[in-house]
């Protein structure tokens, strides 16, 4: 958290939001039906009580209002986690970026609500507005942003309108008419938070070597922790963790027992630190701090990259070189 970052997904969901009306074409008719005139409404990011102080305050309020309305504003009014669109936060998502990669944790799914105001001075107006508006959402509309540049993600962000709700304003003396009408729109966006990128070096150089697998006729020395325990196991004796022997997580044959050393072979099960091994004869029980084998490599498969400057965005082959051992 102390590493300061900023990918400006809030504010594009906001910009985002306020772009899908930004050219709502008013028209104004005749009463016979002709054009009489048409206008950009326009719109900004604004709380409701703002405007409304704004047009109450006028003590012209009939001939102000006249040049003022319509207009539209909006605003957030919160946000909140949807676990419904919960993503795995380990898996992490990646890309080029000369001289290597960078990659960012899978983001954050939050719910944005939001209201749109239309402030207008007649029905006919307002309702013109909502006509531009309503049709689109059925009752969602999805947006494209782009969410993370440099990781080239662009999310397919739903716009969901949940309802719609009508306020009528009267102000001015009793015997004038002087009125606000203002639609309330509620929305919803399904958006999301990224974390911070992080750069992640190349990996220009790879070795991969192959062992055997711990088997029944390897020899495994333990070493005991001799104040854990007590008793002497004997050769050849059977030990064993668990409750008993019949029902043993792990069994094997004792080979030599000296001081704190074990050595055991013919392993059967995964024999654990957390639990004694057991002596099936003599009882014995002592824990283990750590054990010791020596295995077998069969083969190393050496990988680097031709050319050697090559980078995550150049083209560039592989030398292989493989060794097996006897």
């Amino acid at each position: 958290m102390a590493i300061p970052y900023y990918n400006r997904n809030i504010r594009k969901i906001v910009v985002g939001f306020g772009d899908l009306f930004d050219k709502i074409t008013l028209v104004r008719y005749n009463t016979d039906n002709t054009e009489a005139e048409r206008f950009l409404v326009p719109i900004a990011y604004a709380a409701k009580e703002s405007y409304v102080m704004r047009l109450q305050s006028d003590p012209n309020l009939d001939k102000k209002v006249q040049i003022t309305l319509p207009t539209m504003s909006f605003e957030m009014t919160g946000l909140k986690y949807d676990v419904s669109r919960k993503q795995n936060t380990n898996i992490k998502n990646f890309a080029s970026k000369k001289p290597g990669i960078i990659s960012q944790y899978n983001p954050v799914p939050y719910d944005f609500d939001f209201n749109l105001y239309i402030y207008v001075r007649n029905i006919e107006d307002g309702t013109q507005i909502l006509e531009h508006i309503i049709p689109y959402f059925t009752p969602d509309y999805t947006i494209k942003l782009n969410m993370v540049p440099e990781m080239n993600i662009i999310k397919e962000v739903p716009v969901i309108l949940n309802s719609c709700n009508q306020d009528i304003s009267y102000e001015g003396d009793f015997n004038k008419d002087t009125r606000m009408v203002i639609w309330t729109l509620n929305f919803t966006v399904k958006g999301y938070i990224f974390g911070k990128t992080s750069s992640i070096g190349l990996i220009t150089h790879s070795i991969t070597s192959i062992y055997n697998k711990i088997g029944q006729n390897d020899l495994v020395e333990f070493t005991l922790n001799s104040s854990s325990g007590v008793g002497s196991y004997q050769a050849g004796e059977t030990v064993y963790q668990g409750y008993s022997a019949s029902t043993s997580s792990a069994t094997a044959k004792v080979v030599l027992f000296n001081n704190n050393l074990l050595q055991l072979t013919q392993i059967n099960g995964d024999f654990i630190s957390t639990k004694p091994i057991i002596g099936l004869n003599t009882k014995t029980n002592y824990y283990f701090t750590n054990y010791n084998i020596t295995p077998k490599k069969y083969a190393q498969i050496d990988i680097t990259p031709n050319p050697p400057t090559a980078n995550a965005t150049s083209p560039y082959t592989a030398n292989t070189i493989i060794t097996e051992y006897p």
